[in-house]
Parts: C-alpha cells; structure tokens; sequence
C-alpha cells in the first residue's frame, strides 16, 4: 500500500469496464486501496472488439479474468495466502487502526496472531486524503500512508494478514474460536478481537442504489478521484470524513460542494479542517441542505437538492459521495449471540450488566474492559458501543486489548 496520489505512472494491471458496472468499481476501489496500480478502460468509449465478459482484467503475466470480480484478481495476483498454522492465539477481524494496533501489539508480544480483513487494511481511516491531528505527525499522514506502515510493522513481528475474504460464519467451541471465510478458509484461536469498524449510513432515495458504482459513491471513493479532473463533485455529510473527502476532490475536480443538513458545521468538525475548506478556492459549503434525488440513465448526471425552507433546485454532477456517518459493521460476527446497544454496537465491560453479572455469563469475574458477554472475545475501535470515533482512540483501544488478551488466556491456562 502507498498514498493514493502518489501511485506509479507505469500499471501492472488493465482493468476494462464500464463506468456503470458495479463490479468494476468495486474492483477499482480494490486495486486502489491496495496500491495495485492498474490501466482503466473505459468499455463504453473503447469497446474491446471482442464478445468478451466484463469486467475483464488482464495480468502482469498475461492472464485474462473474464467476468472479474475481486476475488479473482485477488487471487491471480497472488494476494490470497493460506494461513500457515492449524492454530493461532489471537484472531482478529477487520484492519483498521484498531486491528491494525492489536495486530502490532499482539505480535511483538508473542501471540501467535492472524487478521482478516475483507477488503484492504486501513479501513475508513485508509480512505482518508491526510489526517492532521494524529499524535507524532505534525506535518500530517495520509490515512493510506498510515495503514501501509502499520501493516509492514506488523507484519514485521510476524502477524499474518489475510485479505479479500471476507468473514461468512463465527463458532465458538471448547474454548476455541473457529472463524470460516468466504474460499472455505478455516481459522482456529483461543481468542478474538472484533475491530469490524463502521460502515456508511445508506441514503435512502429512489435511484441511489441503482447508481453505486456509476456517480454515486458511499465514502471518498479514492480511486474514482483521478476521473473528476476538472468535474462537479458533489459531497454529502458534515463530518471530519466529508471535510478530508472536499479536500481530496479538490486536487482533481474543478468544483466540490459540500452539502450539510444542518444550520452549521462548527459541533461535528475538527477546527483545522473548518479552516482549509474556508480558503480552498473551488469548495463551496452549503448549510442547511439535503439530497431529495437524484437523475441519470447510465450514470449520474444531476442531484435535486432541497433547502431548509423547502426550496428544490437541480445540481448538474458527474459525482456524488456520501459520507453521512456510519453504522456498526457487525456482520462478520453477527452468528454469535453478542449483547448489542439500541443502534447496533457490541456492549463491554461493566456497561454489560449494572451492579451485578451479565446473564447467561459463565465465569466468576465480570467481564474485562472490551470483552464482550462471550468471554475471549473483544471490541476494539468504532465497532463498540460508547468508543470514541477517532482514529487515535481506535488505535489505543486496539492496543489496550491485546493486554486484556494476555489477561483471559493467563486464566485459561495458556498464556
């Protein structure tokens, strides 16, 4: 992985599709996030001139993917690994800055430790065009640059990192947790950490759906910066990930709009990033406005736009990301009866049960910090209920729990 910006001018990949394709989006916004650099080819300006399954992919060693998705290309460039034991001590789902941190601390402490991670590492934090508030870096570091170290770090202590596929089923058995992937992959350990993170809140117009991949994006869609030059992109939300998307599209499009529902950005905004939308010359901010629609055949050609007073006007948009917030990506351990809050979180720690033992609990203690009502398994980062959303909080969290690992497999005789 590397900054998205900065990727090398020379591809190893071509990647034909059409820009209404899901699929090819999908497999854009993989090779981007991985720092695959690859050739797109736009099928509807430049057909193939052949009865050809698209997406096609051809590779560095001249193999054609008909019909590609992402876990062919995965897997023809080698980036599907087997895990190399029968079992491990920890793992841990998802590679944000909170699996990442546990994958850090988990490994240079002598856990035996695997990660799985459905797409790339860096999770929404990796999407993100420069964080500039992290602790050591005054300068700033882009959320890719900070998810490529942190990868090689851990990989330095000996993690293993398993990408592209994501979780499909969750056990816990005699004291093990066997987790299944979607190839068939089996993973066995004494413990585990979900780092599972957030996922966008959907947008729930007439349209949207049909649109993803052609116009219409959820999150910064890094990999779909380069094609704005010079357009309109449109931005929805009024968080420090709308802020950073504004200020990635402004290096490429010739202008950005930032739609805000409410009166003001000042309470959901860090200060530094107020300050750079305000002197960025082609960013636009327009408070107390929404999304009502949106138009286009094949791809995104207009935004209906309403004002708090009601007023509905049609934006001309070749772009349209959302980043209006996110909900609990609790899927990949959805199959284990995990105690949940009102919006989806995993419930920890004393929050579990007030004053006494959570039911249904089976060991003499309550539960440790992080650790959900199944004992040996954890919540680290933007997944549990009561975190801090930010990627500091979430790097600590992961930290903090690889101590409480060491704790639980000391009391099951193993540590």
């Amino acid at each position: 992985m590397f900054d998205y910006d900065s990727r090398p001018v020379t591809p190893s990949v071509v990647l034909i599709g059409s820009r209404a394709s899901v699929d090819a989006y999908a497999i854009r916004d993989f090779l981007t996030r991985n720092g695959r650099p690859y050739d797109w080819v736009d099928a509807d300006e430049q057909p193939p001139g052949e009865d050809a399954r698209l997406p096609l992919v051809t590779l560095p060693n001249g193999a054609r993917l008909e019909g590609a998705t992402v876990e062919t290309v995965a897997a023809g460039l080698g980036m599907i690994a087997a895990p190399r034991l029968s079992e491990y001590d920890l793992t841990i789902v998802g590679a944000g800055p909170a699996g990442l941190a546990a994958a850090v601390y988990g490994a240079s402490e002598g856990l035996r430790t695997v990660v799985v991670e459905a797409v790339a590492p860096g999770g929404q934090a990796g999407t993100t065009s420069m964080i500039e508030n992290y602790l050591g870096f005054p300068g700033g570091i882009s959320g890719s640059q900070l998810a490529s170290r942190a990868t090689t770090q851990a990989e330095q202590f000996g993690a293993e990192i398993l990408l592209a596929r994501p979780v499909v089923g969750l056990d816990f058995a005699g004291g093990r947790f066997l987790t299944r992937l979607s190839d068939g992959t089996r993973i066995t350990a004494r413990a585990l950490i979900s780092a599972t993170g957030v996922e966008w809140r959907r947008l729930d117009l007439p349209g949207v759906d049909r649109m993803l991949g052609a116009g219409v994006y959820y999150g910064a869609g890094p990999s779909e910066a380069p094609g704005c030059r010079g357009a309109h992109v449109v931005i929805v939300g009024g968080g420090n990930s709308a802020g950073q998307a504004c200020m990635r599209f402004s290096r490429y499009a010739g202008q950005v709009t930032l739609l805000v529902r409410g009166p003001s950005l000042a309470a959901s905004m860090s200060q530094y990033l107020l300050d750079k939308l305000a002197t960025t010359e082609n960013i636009e901010v327009r408070c107390g406005t929404q999304v009502v629609g949106v138009e286009g055949d094949a791809h995104l050609e207009a935004i209906r736009v309403a004002s708090r007073g009601g007023t509905e006007e049609t934006v001309r948009a070749s772009a349209l990301f959302i980043c209006i917030g996110g909900v609990p990506r609790t899927k990949p351990v959805q199959a284990l009866p995990l105690v949940q809050d009102s919006s989806g979180y995993f419930v920890t720690g004393t929050e579990l049960a007030s004053g006494g033992m959570p039911e249904g609990w089976p060991l003499a203690r309550q539960p440790l910090p992080l650790e959900t009502n199944l004992p040996g398994l954890f919540a680290a980062g933007d997944v549990r209920s009561g975190s801090i959303k930010r990627c500091a909080a979430a790097t600590g969290e992961g930290a903090m729990a690889v101590a409480l690992v060491h704790r639980y497999l000391a009391e099951t005789g193993g540590d």
